[in-house]
């Protein structure tokens, strides 16, 4: 049977997860061989021992996360259901779209989602890592590895930083809004945003990440409406070297010492739950907040599979195809407006 319509492979990106606790220690020492990770003098010599020492040791520090979540992380299936949804929201559209996932660190890895993909005989790609925010060692290592290992004769289409996207923004005020409705008075809340951590020599090159995690902070504060008090805080750090701060344990200290009794965490940087979010904020960070004092703790949900944050990427996916109609929010200050296929350049990217 002949197609008449251009068949779209869209990657999904992610950095993986382990899906059971003796992939742990495996799943770790991919991350740390990554040189988008590991980076220093002779480090083509020395990266694999690093990676096979850290890994070891992080691995026993972690477990005890991934235990209190079912024994591994469900990033492959939030993941895999994305993909689904926004396959169906794309067909519905009139797009032959076929959704593939590639993590990064664990299964399914780059080369098992091209091989797919080449099975699937897609006419042009779109790849789309789910970073709302750009960082060298998030997107920038997922498309480094894409680029590695795919050089075929069909057109590709990048997505960058998509953080700005009205749509996106919509899907997160939206989980917060739940989030704050378990309180019984929800403006007299601290809304405590959280980001995974970068090392600040990541930072000191130039890498984006931190000033549009502080951005998408005020644009969800604007898009949001709250007149909550907010702050920023960062977590997941490894190792002695410095890192983004403050910290989500020094910042639960020190809204302790503020005799603050109520607080909803947002996680800003992730787009599905996993164990930065059901282990280390909504277990971890919730029995310290208990133990501080703190009444009542409340974390807004990943966007997973919501059906707006499945509206916001097919969107994307419509602009880096050139066919979707542009929406547009407004940059504070500068009295113009952006549309999407402006991000990366107005990120410092392009």
């Amino acid at each position: 049977m002949t197609r008449t319509k251009r068949r779209v492979g869209i990657v999904l990106f992610q950095l993986g997860g382990p899906d059971t606790l003796e992939a742990i220690e495996p799943f770790l020492y991919n991350l740390f061989c990554d040189p988008d990770i590991i980076d220093f003098p002779f480090a083509r010599i020395g990266r694999k021992p690093l990676a096979k020492l850290i890994s070891t040791t992080r691995a026993r520090k972690v477990q005890h996360h991934y235990a209190t979540i079912g024994g591994g992380s469900p990033i492959r299936k939030h993941t895999e259901r994305q993909a689904r949804a926004l396959e169906e929201e794309l067909r519905n559209q009139g797009i032959d779209a076929v959704c593939f996932v590639a993590m990064r660190y664990w299964h399914p890895f780059t080369r098992e989602a091209i091989e797919e993909l080449r099975a699937a005989k897609c006419d042009e790609v779109v790849l789309l890592p789910l970073y709302p925010q750009h960082s060298a060692t998030t997107t920038g290592s997922s498309l480094n590895e894409w680029r590695r290992l795919f050089c075929d004769d069909v057109p590709v289409h990048s997505v960058g930083a998509f953080y700005r996207n009205a749509t996106y923004l919509d899907a997160v005020v939206e989980k917060v809004n739940e989030a704050l409705a378990r309180f019984a008075v929800p403006e007299r809340s601290e809304i405590v945003f959280s980001a995974h951590s970068l090392p600040m020599s990541v930072i000191e090159k130039g890498d984006p990440y931190q000033r549009q995690i502080e951005e998408t902070v005020q644009l969800l504060m604007e898009r949001g409406g709250w007149s909550n008090p907010h702050r920023l805080c960062y977590q997941s750090k490894v190792g002695a070297s410095r890192w983004l701060q403050p910290s989500l344990h020094q910042t639960l200290r020190q809204l302790a010492a503020e005799q603050v009794h109520e607080m909803c965490v947002v996680p800003v940087a992730f787009v599905s739950d996993h164990v930065e979010t059901l282990g280390e904020i909504d277990h971890e960070a919730r029995e310290q907040a208990h133990r501080l004092g703190i009444r009542q703790f409340e974390m807004s949900a990943g966007l997973n599979d919501s059906p707006r944050f499945i509206q916001a990427l097919a969107q994307i996916v419509q602009e880096a195809l050139g066919k979707a109609v542009r929406s547009v929010i407004p940059i504070r200050g500068t009295g113009r407006q952006l549309a999407e296929p402006e991000y990366a350049a107005a990120a410092g990217l392009d």
